[in-house]
């Protein structure tokens, strides 16, 4: 396993007074400057107090765009949407992709994480009829907070930028839809896939624990750098992210946004806020913005 040295966490350290999260995007025509800043849902809102600059980003700013618009998620219709596309099809149950061993493994995780496993019925009632992807997501949630407890998932930071415009009467917008989001998050991998990657979670725990946590200082740190090499830590393996797989939930998606932005910035000043990890890199954000004309920097 590839993991990050302690040698850069203090790195991480050193380096946050330079590095950012919220970024000034200004010129290539540009009547005033709009601002991005890169979200994790894990992260809370009290973290916003940490940032020097956004609440003047905020407040000079006439509309705020994400992902999507977080709204609307929590329409009934969408709701449903979301249940019926993290369940597996009727009659279809997690023991009977897996063999008795693959389930004793998956078990074994998730009392790892809950404490109990499907052995308990309720248990088994609200995880045995997902499908390997959304259950890996919902894990990915309780390994978090099996170590930060104190968090409150409803009060979440990459939400707050929104609300926080609707409060104020400010236009909301999203690059993508809610059903082009749910396709990317959930039906985007094959059923088989699904099935080894969670099979690559129970078998790597620690690696993934770890992961996480290196995503998070990163993230407090605002060093974006450190959030890319985190995110990116490799197994050599078959449960590394494949160039397909990364394609279709960054790199693809970074370019459907960057053929937004030009338009979006011309009619209003806009507070662009998603996932950081859109940010970094030869293909994030940052550098597409760059190589289309525009100046960024951070806000300091």
């Amino acid at each position: 396993m590839k993991k990050i040295t302690s040698a850069l966490l203090l790195l991480l350290l050193s380096v946050g007074v330079q590095a950012q999260l919220l970024w000034k995007i200004s010129g290539n025509g540009l009547q005033k400057p709009s601002y991005i800043i890169g979200t994790y849902h894990l992260a809370p809102v009290s973290f916003t107090d940490s940032i020097k600059g956004l609440k003047e980003a905020m407040a000079s700013t006439e509309q705020v765009y994400g992902e999507i618009v977080t709204a609307d998620m929590m329409k009934p219709e969408n709701l449903a949407k979301m249940q019926a596309a993290m369940m597996l099809p009727d009659g279809q149950t997690l023991d009977k992709l897996y063999t008795a061993d693959e389930m004793t493994r998956i078990n074994a995780m998730i009392k790892s994480i809950m404490g109990v496993d499907m052995s308990n019925p309720i248990v088994s009632q609200q995880l045995g009829k997902m499908t390997p992807q959304a259950l890996q997501t919902q894990l990915a949630v309780l390994i978090y907070l099996k170590k930060h407890p104190s968090f409150n998932p409803n009060e979440g930071f990459d939400n707050y930028f929104q609300k926080e415009a609707t409060t104020k009467g400010k236009p909301v917008g999203g690059f993508e839809t809610f059903d082009l989001q749910m396709d990317v998050l959930f039906n985007s991998m094959t059923l088989e896939r699904q099935k080894q990657l969670l099979l690559c979670l129970a078998d790597n725990l620690e690696f993934a624990e770890e992961q996480t946590e290196n995503v998070i200082k990163a993230f407090f740190t605002q060093y974006l750098d450190g959030i890319e090499k985190a995110m990116d830590a490799k197994m050599n393996n078959t449960c590394d992210d494949t160039p397909e797989e990364k394609e279709t939930l960054i790199y693809g998606r970074n370019g459907n946004w960057m053929k937004q932005m030009p338009e979006i910035m011309k009619q209003k000043p806009t507070f662009f806020a998603v996932g950081a990890g859109h940010l970094p890199g030869e293909r994030g954000l940052i550098s597409l913005l760059r190589k289309a004309g525009y100046t960024v920097e951070g806000v300091k």
